[in-house]
């Protein structure tokens, strides 16, 4: 398995590894209100932008790193994205943001400035392909969108706007491990070392774009399972907007599958078991319809903590991207991440762990259906279900945002073919 495209939902733990190599030089840097863009020309074009493509970083904890984004468009997975793109004749312009935990909204404004710095830089007259990796594609999808909209902002000149495994109908993440984690900052936030990386991951999950990006959030371990009114704010804006860009071409990938065959994980049994210095009888379940015991939390010395959905659907193992899949590079997976901070909190877990679980369904990175309807989750996703105007799916439910030839060279196609 792969290393991710994006670092999803922040460093997962201190004994967490990720190779990174250094990005090489772009040729053009721009300071942009809430960010950075990194340009690098394609050799065929001699250091001028002829046909930039935009490429928009997704969620996580503070500033894009592009030595990150560098290594898994180009060395981490199974295909040379960004070389294949200069190839073609693309010029490739990576955008990063200051804080990738700021609101949706917030970042969409830094990828309009984006936009307008490539139209004024642009040579020519080719139309820009935008798009973004998870929920960078949210951010473009929604710039775009307003440029179209807002008579102050210039035309955006685009011809094909591009999702890559992102989170259209909203993302997945395991109820339980939401409450583990806020429950364990709360107790052990200050131990050294494992205390901040709770606490930041804490703090991530209750950020503006995580509120705006998961369909079901937990603000903490005792609290109320719900959409969370900064996601039903965003949704009305968007709406507002029209949904989607008018003016171009809307295509997507995703890394689950089309078919409806899910992951194998089954609802409503034990993911993650721990007991020991810190915990007590500690466990996690995988999520199920109805009413259900989602997760006992107990500190030693304390008293148990029980965490319950209701009408929720069987979601961890639908078809769709996993949750940073287990990797040779050390990345947990959900239920995985749960272990290990257990571990590292002094207790001992079950060897029986299901590490990963589904992340962004596969309905949702082909905006095909409500992710919260049980039935729609494991149907096949056709033509008209989507309202993409095209869209592949993987072979396999793979690690969210996992580069691979079979999408990454179906893109490279889609985008030359568009100018």
């Amino acid at each position: 398995m792969t290393t991710p495209v994006v670092d999803i939902w922040g460093p997962a733990a201190p004994e967490a590894r990720v190779v990174i190599s250094s990005a090489p030089e772009p040729h053009d840097e721009w300071e942009l209100a809430g960010g950075t863009a990194w340009v690098f020309y394609s050799p065929l074009n001699r250091r001028q932008l002829i046909r930039p493509v935009i490429l928009s970083d997704g969620f996580s904890g503070g500033a894009s790193s592009l030595d990150r984004l560098w290594a898994g468009l180009e060395e981490n997975g199974d295909y040379r994205f960004i070389s294949e793109l200069h190839a073609a004749g693309r010029d490739v312009v990576i955008l990063g943001y200051d804080d990738r935990a700021a609101s949706i909204t917030a970042n969409a404004d830094t990828a309009i400035d984006c936009i307008r710095r490539a139209l004024a830089e642009r040579v020519g007259r080719s139309k820009l392909v935008v798009g973004g990796f998870s929920m960078g594609g949210l951010i473009t999808r929604y710039a775009l969108a307003k440029m179209e909209q807002d008579p102050a902002l210039p035309d955006h000149e685009t011809a094909l706007y591009l999702s890559y495994d992102t989170p259209h109908q909203g993302a997945w993440l395991p109820v339980s491990l939401q409450a583990f984690t806020h429950f364990a900052a709360d107790n052990w936030g200050e131990v050294p070392l494992v205390g901040e990386k709770l606490r930041q991951f804490s703090a991530l999950l209750n950020s503006p774009a995580a509120r705006q990006m998961a369909r079901w959030h937990l603000e903490k371990a005792s609290g109320t399972v719900k959409e969370d009114p900064e996601r039903a704010e965003f949704l009305q804006k968007l709406d507002e907007l029209g949904g989607w860009p008018r003016s171009v071409r809307k295509i997507g990938v995703a890394n689950g599958v089309e078919t409806g065959n899910g992951n194998g994980i089954k609802p409503d049994v034990t993911a993650v078991r721990a007991d020991g210095e810190t915990l007590v009888d500690t466990w996690l379940k995988t999520q199920a319809t109805g009413d259900q015991e989602v997760a006992r939390l107990q500190k030693k010395g304390g008293e148990p903590v029980s965490v319950r959905t209701s009408g929720l659907p069987d979601i961890d193992g639908a078809p769709g991207g996993l949750f940073t899949a287990p990797s040779e590079q050390g990345d947990p997976g959900s239920f995985g991440l749960v272990a290990l901070l257990s571990r590292l909190l002094g207790n001992t877990v079950d060897p029986d762990v299901i590490t990963t679980s589904c992340f962004i369904p596969a309905i949702s990175a082909l905006a095909a259906g409500d992710i919260s309807d049980p039935k729609a989750l494991y149907q096949p996703v056709t033509p008209d279900s989507s309202e993409l105007d095209a869209f592949v799916a993987a072979g396999r439910n793979e690690g969210h945002t996992t580069m691979t030839e079979e999408l990454g060279a179906w893109i490279v196609n889609e985008i030359v073919a568009s100018n």
